[in-house]
């Protein structure tokens, strides 16, 4: 496993922003820096679908003319970031993961990518992704899997299916990187590489230009190195503008003021005796510690009894994804000559036998079991639950016909919104995790509980590729 470093402040956006302020950093140095370490470290790595250096140095020279005649934009200006492979910019590859679309060009560019280049960000390049983004692992059996940069010894899963996103971000190859979570996919991955991970509330975001999976569930996401990171990307893919964000962090306002407002009087639910049975106990040590320390920092914890078990959440959230997975793709996976990853393809075809009044029927069962859980927490602020139940496997180890999804899966079917972050290292010197649960549109909350236990917490530090 590779040695552990401190973050540098100019590994994250925050940092990186400010020394452009100061004048101490130029986006060109910072853009050439990423793209120097991705043609060392990447090989190995192998976060990377495609990497643009050409076009990045080009906006990061605009950048850097913008800055010396004081026409910035706001904090995103200049920030190099990776951009999921299912994300379409126009005249440019999109292959979504799947080697049957790897002359896939993209007809149109979407909002949110469009958001993320009028404020100034600079794409390194598409990160790698599980095929057609249906998968938690982060395995991809026909166009790579990138490797945990937590250990480069074996290779182990990356989680998904932001799997180059959060490879990128965590191994230092982008200051920041945008996933998608339609049960996981930002937090998951973001869980085993030890980074922070967002997923927001269904349908604050827009979807255009974005491939989907499944129109109910899917939501994009900030993948990033700390919380007041996901802050700025967050609103950024909100589409705020610069000088409002500016001025609204140099005030303390919106969510900016609550990344120093603490956890004393909240209450926050912890998980009961059959939910903590999922879990290892190398990670449920590292629970237990992260919620006392909470505890310690004034906020009640109790423990919350969900009307649903989480395994059956779960499941119904699969059964969304697999069943519009199947009307999106399902031509590709009928096909069998088409060179479609296998165990995408088994779980594709369990959409296409599900029956019509099967995936209605749950649909119309959402809507009740949402507001049972809603009404089950009254009384809570937020919940936690480790990130995921276990610290990343070896993809030989990766079970295919199961989801490392199971505190993240049942959240996107309730419409919550939820963030991880690293908590510690294992015996093993792999990242252990927290999630925060907040109700929808409560993104506030879940920045406000996750700053304060980031800022309570020893940091886990980055694996050192220097």
């Amino acid at each position: 496993m590779p040695q552990v470093k401190p973050l540098s402040p100019l590994d994250t956006i925050a940092g990186i922003a400010m020394a452009y302020r100061a004048g101490s950093l130029r986006p060109s140095t910072a853009t050439r820096r990423y793209l120097d370490r991705i043609a060392k470290h990447d090989p190995a790595v192998g976060a990377y679908q495609a990497v643009w250096a050409e076009k990045a140095m080009q906006a990061a020279e605009a950048a850097d003319k913008a800055f010396a005649a004081g026409s910035v934009i706001g904090p995103f200006h200049g920030i190099p970031f990776g951009l999921k492979d299912i994300f379409d910019v126009e005249g440019t590859v999109t292959t979504c993961g799947s080697k049957a679309m790897a002359d896939r060009v993209s007809p149109g560019t979407g909002t949110m990518v469009k958001r993320l280049l009028g404020a100034g960000g600079i794409i390194l390049g598409k990160t790698k992704t599980v095929e057609c983004a249906f998968g938690g692992w982060g395995t991809n059996q026909l166009m790579g899997t990138p490797y945990n940069p937590w250990d480069m010894d074996v290779h182990r899963v990356p989680g998904g299916s932001s799997s180059g996103s959060a490879a990128a971000v965590s191994s230092g190859l982008a200051a920041c990187a945008i996933g998608s979570d339609t049960g996981g996919s930002v937090r998951v991955p973001a869980a085993f590489c030890g980074i922070v991970g967002l997923k927001v509330t269904s349908n604050q975001l827009p979807l255009d230009g974005i491939m989907p999976l499944s129109q109910t569930l899917d939501t994009p996401g900030p993948i990033v190195q700390t919380v007041r990171d996901a802050v700025i990307l967050y609103e950024v893919m909100l589409g705020r503008e610069g000088w409002a964000m500016e001025q609204a962090s140099a005030d303390g306002k919106g969510l900016y003021g609550q990344l120093d407002k603490g956890v004393r009087g909240l209450t926050l639910g912890v998980m009961n005796a059959a939910e903590r049975a999922v879990c290892t106990p190398e990670m449920l040590e590292a629970y237990d510690m992260a919620a006392d320390r909470l505890k310690a920092l004034g906020a009640e914890i109790k423990v919350f009894d969900a009307p649903f078990g989480y395994a059956d959440l779960a499941a119904m959230n699969g059964m969304i994804i697999a069943v519009e997975g199947y009307q999106n793709h399902g031509a590709y996976y009928d096909d069998p000559a088409a060179p479609m990853d296998e165990d995408v393809r088994a779980r594709m075809m369990g959409g296409k036998s599900l029956a019509a009044w099967e995936y209605v029927r749950s649909l119309e069962k959402r809507k009740e079991m949402k507001v049972r859980f809603a009404h089950a927490m009254n009384g809570f602020d937020a919940l936690l639950t480790p990130g995921t139940p276990d610290v990343a496997c070896p993809v030989e180890d990766a079970d295919q016909t199961t989801t490392p999804g199971y505190f993240s899966r049942p959240f996107n079917f309730l419409e919550m919104c939820g963030m991880t972050l690293p908590i510690s290292l294992d015996p093993q010197g792999l990242p252990t995790s927290m999630q925060v649960v907040g109700r929808g549109d409560d993104e506030a909350m879940v920045v406000r509980i996750a700053a304060a236990l980031e800022q309570d917490l020893p940091p886990i530090g980055r694996p050192n590729f220097s």
